[in-house]
């Protein structure tokens, strides 16, 4: 019998496949996106000095408080926003993305197109 392993552990396999082929940099950081069932939360890492240098998450008080749900793809597509004006801010223009090893769709899709829009690059 063909024993099925579960979508976490397929989804971590994956991102750790995928981490192999990038890191992000100070010139040029990483914007890790992870989803749950509830939230999402991004993150913009140099991975060379291991720090997070801007984050966002649909948790935070001003994130929420503009959303009517934490969880559809609007939400995603205003944390995109979100994220992006902060990385501005800070003086970061260009971004490794990486996906988390979730599928580039809906939710996924929908923060990167967003995050583009505001004035990122990658």
């Amino acid at each position: 019998m063909i024993k099925k392993t579960s979508r976490s552990i397929v989804r971590e396999k994956k991102h750790k496949r995928m981490r192999n082929r990038f890191s992000g940099t100070a010139q040029r950081p990483r914007l890790a996106v992870f989803r749950s069932n509830n939230h999402m939360y991004a993150q913009i890492i140099d991975d060379v000095a291991q720090t997070t240098l801007v984050s966002a998450a649909t948790t935070q008080k001003d994130v929420k408080a503009e959303l009517e749900k934490t969880n559809n793809v609007e939400a995603a597509a205003y944390l995109g926003t979100v994220i992006a004006k902060k990385a501005l801010e800070k003086g970061i223009t260009e971004v490794v993305f990486d996906r988390g090893g979730f599928i580039y769709h809906g939710k996924i899709e929908a923060l990167a197109d967003a995050a583009r829009e505001a004035g990122l690059k990658f």
